[in-house]
């Protein structure tokens, strides 16, 4: 099947309405009497043109076995939700995001709904900051509201984040379910969004493209450098376990040196 046979929004050339935040005030993750502990996950992905073909090829094969990935490691009561970032200084749609499910037939249906712009300019950055303002904002868990037990924040991609965001941009794409008074800074929506959720950022290394100093200032070890997206799905899962703490069992996860071109497989342990 080709790009544009699972991604209607492709053709349509703008995201799905029930993707689009504008107006959105919460996207809420529930206990429910099958999920009674439920475990608030946000995934975000670089879908600009830098990344080339891996956002297609990662919603295909990878994503819709990252729920099955996250029941085998252990995980009690994952709830996705999927997004995408651009860039909120070049894209029409530099942010979209879908709702937490549980159920594979649910979240296969969020990431046919993503819209894949390929857009992004030449600005040395992506809009990743956007998913921390919405993790911050506009989400709303029974496992901090009940259990004060924080979610986890996923993002994945390939360039440096943008270092701010005006409040005039987040108003354009949220409208009048904005929040703020001025702009935000990367500093200060990362901060935020780390009061109820582990935040972390995965940055796939290929081609020319390398990760920089100012990624492993801002999230040190909530810094994640792999250079094959396929280990996506087994790294959030590692993360994840190795936060609530779970038992470690070894598997091979491609990382890469981000000093050079070479890459190596390391021995890393991910939680089964």
């Amino acid at each position: 099947m080709s790009r544009d046979d699972i991604f209607s929004q492709s053709k349509e050339g703008k995201s799905h309405k029930e993707m689009n935040p504008k107006g959105v005030s919460v996207r809420e993750c529930r206990d429910s009497e099958t999920h009674p502990n439920a475990t608030p996950i946000q995934l975000y992905l670089d879908v600009t043109g830098s990344m080339g073909h891996i956002p297609h090829l990662m919603m295909k094969e990878g994503l819709p076995t990252l729920m099955g990935t996250l029941i085998q490691s252990g995980v009690p009561d994952a709830a996705l939700l999927f997004g995408a970032v651009g860039d909120h200084e070049c894209d029409r749609d530099p942010l979209q995001v879908g709702q937490f499910e549980s159920g594979d037939e649910e979240l296969d249906m969020w990431l046919t709904r993503t819209y894949l712009e390929g857009g992004g300019g030449g600005n040395a950055g992506e809009s990743y900051l956007l998913a921390w303002y919405f993790a911050a904002n506009h989400v709303a868990t029974d496992a901090w509201d009940k259990r004060k037990q924080k979610g986890f924040v996923f993002t994945v991609g390939d360039e440096p984040v943008l270092k701010s965001v005006s409040m005039s941009a987040i108003k354009e794409i949220m409208g009048d379910t904005a929040v703020g008074e001025s702009t935000w800074s990367a500093a200060e929506l990362l901060s935020l969004a780390q009061e109820k959720n582990h935040v972390f950022h995965i940055f796939i290394e290929h081609g020319y493209r390398r990760v920089d100093d100012a990624w492993k200032q801002l999230l040190g070890p909530n810094l994640i450098v792999i250079s094959d997206h396929n280990d996506v799905p087994k790294v959030i899962a590692q993360k994840i376990m190795e936060t609530l703490g779970g038992q470690p069992v070894s598997v091979n996860v491609t990382t890469s040196t981000s000093a050079s071109t070479e890459t190596k497989t390391d021995n890393q342990e991910i939680f089964l």
